[in-house]
């Protein structure tokens, strides 16, 4: 890891999921001169922040403001600020704040000469007719299931166009989960969702297959990875000089009911499935299979590719943070 003695690390969406997650990954490699950037409002994310160092919190719609003057005290940005939600349906609002405000906040950094990596998603990625590489030729053919991912296929695709791809570090996350999501509400991982129910009633319900013929109830399968794991990839990129796009995940397919194997385990208890109907409007936006092509990634971070077991991860998850409800 680079010392970045004198000059900031600027985090968008610091106090968010992977971005809390990363500040935590940082301190813990005595890294502190970090700036975070989000937008508190009225929410609680600011929890996800207490016990972290960093040198100041800014917000926002003040960001960009912030910046001039300071093009020489910022060493690099790791930009995960965004609205993640696959069920938002104000396409305005996703070009703006997905699409249009990279676009501004790239501008910057590639004009200051700063390290730039920020967040691309396995949501651009579709059904996944195309295969789950991140080779950068092959962005123009993916077909986004949702608006969510069509507004972040749609910064990669500037990036392409302008011929930048080779100055910056553009991350496909895969299903991440972990401590630090219970503020996304809706969009936090399945384990959150469920743990309650396993508790209080002994039963986890997963959505039937959309797709019968080719899924079996709860045999969907997606690639799960811990946000420790997703953190410390993130991070790992500080510290090489690899430019373009990577998939962040763990490079392995785990069905729905493995996952649910895994929370029944956490806790001591039977397992026991119930499988309901899938909401209506997920119908056609959902993907029944994600895998992450990682040897492209596994040439960049090598040791710092390795993702934990699935079922460890979950027990982790599970134990430490959401049964004593802390965060990380």
């Amino acid at each position: 890891m680079k010392l970045y003695d004198d000059q900031l690390i600027v985090v968008t969406g610091g106090a968010g999921f992977i971005g809390s997650c990363v500040v935590r990954h940082l301190n813990d490699k005595g890294i502190y001169n970090i700036v975070v950037v989000d937008e508190l409002g009225n929410t609680e994310k600011w929890k996800n922040l207490v016990g972290k160092r960093f040198v100041d919190i800014i917000e926002k719609d003040q960001f960009f403001d912030w910046l001039q003057g300071r093009e020489s005290t910022i060493e690099a940005f790791i930009h995960l600020g965004a609205c993640s939600s696959t069920v938002e349906t104000d396409a305005s609002y996703l070009l703006e704040n997905n699409y249009r405000f990279s676009v501004r906040l790239a501008e910057y950094a590639l004009r200051n000469e700063h390290r730039f990596i920020y967040a691309s998603s396995a949501a651009t990625y579709g059904q996944g007719e195309h295969g789950f590489s991140d080779d950068q030729a092959k962005i123009d053919i993916l077909k986004p299931l949702n608006m969510y991912g069509y507004s972040k296929q749609l910064f990669d695709l500037w990036l392409k166009n302008e011929g930048l791809l080779d100055r910056v570090v553009g991350l496909k996350f895969f299903n991440v989960f972990g401590p630090n999501e219970w503020h996304k509400g809706r969009m936090a991982s399945a384990i959150m969702h469920i743990l309650p129910t396993a508790r209080k009633e002994g039963v986890i319900r997963l959505f039937k297959s959309s797709e019968p013929h080719n899924f079996g109830d709860g045999e969907q399968k997606r690639d799960f990875i811990y946000v420790k794991d997703a953190a410390r990839m993130t991070c790992a990129f500080l510290d090489n000089d690899a430019m373009g796009i990577y998939n962040i995940g763990s490079g392995k397919a785990s069905t729905w009911n493995e996952l649910a194997f895994a929370v029944f385990k956490a806790i001591d208890m039977p397992l026991n499935i119930e499988y309901i109907d899938m909401p209506a409007d997920l119908l056609g936006k959902y993907q029944n299979y994600t895998c992450a092509d990682m040897r492209k990634t596994h040439k960049a971070l090598k040791k710092d590719a390795a993702a934990m077991p699935l079922e460890e991860t979950v027990i982790d998850y599970v134990k430490n943070y959401l049964m004593p409800g802390k965060t990380w």
